[in-house]
């Protein structure tokens, strides 16, 4: 006879998580059989799930609730933003993301501010007209936050590395730092006095952004640093591959942990932690302890996608966040088309602007960003997703639970801001670049420009006079970009000759040779 040690609470809880467990396995076989749909992908897949399922608990509870479990923001920043971005970090390509790193900054960095401004100055003029509710002036600025946290996920899914690994690599960058950005941006936000605003409120603002950066940034590198020491001294696969991977695992977490320890940004400090491991650390383990630790941070990564996606489907049925706007549903209908508004306007503030600025700077036509191009990284920065919920959450709900009209207005916006953007577009996505970038014509320009730079570079290695270069034609550089341009040759330069004197013998990296006879078939690659 079996004892039940569970209480009643306890075994609703088990029942949640238990069907909402089948509902993580059903997304991932439906998403698998869809996958070469040129229309449905996987996280779309799990957000019409939760809609499906949050739509039959409404029935079955007789509309009280639409929700298996009960959103926490703590929840998703602590255990689901993580892996995350330290896949993200992980898993990316250097060369293509460092090559393209200024623009990256300018996008990602000055690109967030613009929509930032652009869409905290047109949500006071605007909201404040369709009297949705009393907001205060730090409502408004975290309304500029949450919205210019992109979702690039979905995009992701449709650009291909290799046939547009400019735009991959851009938007791919831009989307994580982006994301850093406009969490800093919001946490920046909530310790500011806002009671007398001048110059020095202006200044302690800029400061505390920069610190806030700067600092996350520093952490990361030096936990990633440390475990690629740790792991190089004492060889730990000659034991067991598994104290290898638990190691970079747990180490990985503690460094995003630390940032929240300190008040600083988790999302940067995880994300260059991840790059700086996967540089160092992962060259120093074992063969099995490699393939392990790609697989184990890809699906760890994946698992929270899909659960984010699925969890906001149902939640968007969630009947008390409604319950506040159907008495004037015209303004939560006003108050989503303004913001969506404020959404496309703020983002073509700075793609189309920045986009000319790094033309300028760039020697080679096949390098500069054309129209379509242009288009498509606008577009690809339009959705709103995960980032945009968890801060709208802390923002204006306690345990995603509100009292009040105008934050149950701004948590249903949101919400459906984040479900038009992400199922609309990401279903017009894929067919849009396809009409856009010719792929075939991409993968060409992509290696012509690969091949015209590597032959530029070895012509002005040589210091070969004009009339000797045959009939390439090179167009002169003004004096900004020439500088530009050597500085940053300098640079890489001299970032390699470090790298190769002093830190990959200090914490090992590519080329690292262990001494333990153990792993000398298990070793690093040597490429």
């Amino acid at each position: 006879m079996g004892v039940n040690i569970l209480s009643d609470g306890d075994e609703v809880s088990v029942h949640s998580i238990t069907l909402f467990g089948a509902l993580l396995c059903g997304c991932i076989v439906v998403g698998r059989l869809l996958e070469k749909s040129r229309w449905i992908n996987e996280y779309i897949t799990a957000l019409f799930v939760g809609l499906c399922t949050g739509g039959i608990i409404l029935l079955t509870t007789q509309g009280k609730s639409s929700r298996l479990l009960a959103f926490d923001e703590q929840l998703f920043f602590i255990y689901l933003l993580p892996p995350i971005i330290f896949n993200a970090g992980f898993q990316m390509k250097k060369k293509h993301f460092f090559r393209n790193f200024m623009a990256i900054i300018l996008f990602g960095a000055l690109g967030t501010l613009i929509s930032f401004s652009v869409i905290s100055f047109g949500a006071k003029e605007l909201l404040g007209k369709l009297d949705i509710g009393f907001l205060e002036l730090r409502d408004y600025l975290a309304i500029g936050a949450i919205f210019s946290a992109t979702d690039s996920v979905c995009t992701l899914q449709v650009l291909n590395q290799d046939e547009t690994p400019l735009l991959y690599s851009l938007v791919f960058g831009e989307g994580v730092v982006n994301d850093a950005t406009a969490v800093v941006l919001f946490n920046a936000i909530q310790k500011l006095d806002l009671s007398h605003i001048n110059s020095r409120v202006a200044l302690s603002f800029a400061g505390s952004f920069l610190y806030l950066f700067l600092a996350s940034t520093f952490l990361g590198v030096s936990v990633g640093l440390l475990s690629a020491y740790l792991i190089k001294k004492i060889y730990l696969g000659r034991h067991s591959t598994d104290r290898e991977v638990a190691l970079m695992i747990l180490m990985a977490y503690l460094s995003y942990v630390m940032a929240a320890m300190f008040d600083l940004s988790g999302i940067l400090t995880v994300f260059f932690c991840g790059i700086v491991m996967s540089h160092y650390t992962w060259n120093n383990v074992t063969t099995n302890s490699k393939v392990t630790t790609r697989h184990a941070f890809a699906t760890l990564s994946f698992i929270a996608e899909i659960f984010i996606f699925l969890y906001v489907g149902m939640d968007a049925l969630d009947i008390e966040k409604w319950r506040f706007v159907k008495d004037s549903p015209g303004k939560s209908v006003g108050a989503s088309a303004a913001l969506f508004g404020l959404v496309l306007v703020g983002r073509a503030c700075f793609v189309f602007p920045l986009s000319f600025l790094s033309n300028c700077l760039k020697r080679s036509e096949h390098n500069k960003f054309g129209l379509r191009q242009q288009i498509t990284i606008w577009w690809a920065g339009l959705m709103r997703g995960s980032v945009s919920m968890a801060l709208a959450y802390n923002q204006f709900t306690m345990f995603g639970h509100t009292q009040l009209p105008g934050n149950a207005v701004m948590i249903t916006s949101t919400i459906t801001i984040v479900l038009f953007s992400t199922v609309v577009f990401g279903l017009i996505t894929k067919p849009l670049v396809r009409f856009l970038l010719s792929p075939s014509q991409s993968f060409n320009n992509s290696l012509i420009s690969s091949k015209q730079s590597l032959a530029r570079q070895l012509l002005i290695d040589r210091q070969e006079p004009e009339g000797e270069m045959g009939n390439v034609d090179f167009r002169r550089l003004d004096s900004l970009s020439m500088l530009l341009k050597k500085t940053s040759l300098t640079i890489h330069s001299y970032w390699r000759m470090f790298d190769d004197g002093f830190m990959r013998p200090l914490f090992g990296g590519r080329g690292f040779v262990p001494d333990a006879p153990e792993l000398s078939k298990g070793g690093c690659d040597q490429y």
